[in-house]
């Protein structure tokens, strides 16, 4: 699926509000909410983009028996995320992975509980620790580097795999202070296993059959334990011999709440906060940089522009911390790629009681949805939304945006906590490994996104290397 072949892009602006009564938001009333769910599950992101196309900002549908509503202007979006955030909750999705997964870590958690450990988590975030943390990065790519020059064979990689594998060993790393192919080889094929399984569960088909004692998930829950042991271990290890070790996990085991400094996180909470960082800090960033390899392989000169900068800046060196704000063309690179294909393409609250966007009125228990995916795609705010366009995030443009149409990380008090370790990850890799390889397409290699959970290309991103 090239950026050009994208059809689904609307053509008109909004029209202002100017009725003085609550509406009902236009949409498909007469298309049954199971019905809805089947398209959804066909294509997705299409789904949004045509419903966004046909009924403008604010959308109506059913999802099974669920009243939903797309919501795809940023004035509207700040109106949930922000403005209105304490009206709304987490979404149906959320306390799946809760249950399933995640336990009760920042990504599932609501409410006061929510913002006392996110208060609790955000030294961990600091710029400071953001520096310590970029030297494993360029070390683990310098490694995946170093691996792909050791190749024998001229077969292409699974630039998708490659890319999962060098971030699970960077998170690992930053998070638990361990090796993960060294240390704890079973994590990544553990965590590969929960996420393949979590998408599956997840689906509304395999709900429904899963209410009917119809699936076998075992395998899922293995993998669960898999993980749960390697976390607990390490967690029970750090309480022994207490101290900063430089790692996420010993922040989290000291850190206290400024408002009840005898608080300290359980053992069963740091297991969750672990868990949702090792699973946001991991795929998300690893699906962001197999797009703008393959972005980077359809447009050469935006390669090359890449390499000359790569050249100017560092030479013959490794990057540091302290190259991020000289590398401006390659942070360029991570936004477009962040705005064509956002891992997180699909953003979701709920209703706690009725509430009122944009002149409409949201019935309580109710799903609220916003897909960076559509918004990133709206020309009103990004002229020739499906080219790939690095260059037109300069300064300027960047302040001329309104607020919340760029919101790969979502927005408001829920804002991903890790954006500056991503965006430092992504633009250390890319820089370290575009230095010294390119990466060519497979010609055989078809190219097409698969939204689950996070956006994913469907048949792998098989590439040739070439070393530079």
């Amino acid at each position: 699926m090239q950026p050009n072949q994208t059809p689904d892009q609307h053509r008109h602006s909004p029209k202002p509000i100017t009725h003085r009564t609550l509406r009902t938001a236009p949409g498909s009333t007469r298309t049954p909410g199971y019905w809805n769910m089947l398209l959804r599950q066909r294509d997705p992101p299409r789904f949004y983009a045509q419903l966004q196309r046909r009924f403008g900002d604010v959308a109506y549908f059913k999802f099974g028996p669920i009243h939903s509503y797309l919501v795809s202007h940023p004035d509207l979006v700040r109106d949930v995320f922000v403005t209105q955030s304490k009206k709304f909750g987490r979404p149906i999705g959320a306390k799946i992975l809760r249950k399933m997964m995640l336990g009760n870590g920042l990504l599932t958690s609501e409410g006061d509980f929510h913002l006392r450990q996110r208060r609790m988590m955000q030294p961990a975030f600091h710029r400071q620790r953001i520096a310590g943390y970029a030297k494993v990065m360029v070390d683990y790519a310098l490694l995946a580097g170093e691996r792909w020059a050791q190749r024998r064979s001229a077969a292409p990689v699974d630039m998708a795999q490659e890319m999962m594998h060098l971030t699970l060993a960077v998170v690992g790393k930053t998070l638990l202070d361990a090796d993960v192919e060294r240390d704890a080889p079973e994590v990544g094929e553990a965590m590969d296993t929960m996420i393949q399984m979590f998408d599956r569960s997840s689906s509304p088909l395999h709900i429904l059959l899963g209410r009917l004692n119809l699936i076998n998930d075992q395998a899922f829950w293995a993998s669960r334990r898999v993980l749960d042991d390697v976390i607990y271990r390490i967690i029970e290890e750090r309480r022994s011999k207490p101290g900063d070790r430089g790692d996420l996990l010993s922040m989290l085991l000291v850190a206290a709440d400024d408002e009840d400094a005898a608080y300290r996180m359980s053992n069963e909470q740091v297991r969750d906060e672990a868990m949702t960082l090792f699973l946001a800090g991991h795929e998300t960033t690893a699906l962001a940089l197999t797009w703008a390899w393959y972005l980077i392989s359809q447009h050469p000169q935006v390669e090359q522009q890449l390499h000359d900068e790569l050249d100017h800046v560092l030479g013959g060196r490794a990057a540091t911390f302290d190259d991020l704000p000289q590398l401006k063309f390659t942070e360029m690179i991570i936004a477009e790629t962040l705005r064509l294909y956002p891992p997180a393409w699909l953003l979701a609250r709920s209703t706690l009681h009725e509430v009122q966007v944009g002149g409409h009125r949201f019935e309580p228990r109710s799903m609220v949805v916003v897909s960076p995916w559509v918004m990133h795609r709206d020309e009103r705010f990004f002229p020739d939304p499906l080219a790939f366009k690095p260059q037109r995030w300069t300064q300027a443009f960047k302040d001329s945006l309104p607020k919340l149409a760029f919101l790969p990380f979502g927005g408001g008090n829920r804002v991903c906590i890790g954006e500056g370790f991503a965006w430092a990850e992504a633009i250390l890799i890319l820089a370290t490994l575009a230095k010294r390889w390119r990466a060519v397409l497979a010609d055989d290699q078809l190219v097409q996104a698969k939204a689950m959970i996070t956006l994913r290309p469907k048949f792998g991103m098989r590439m040739h290397l070439q070393a530079r």
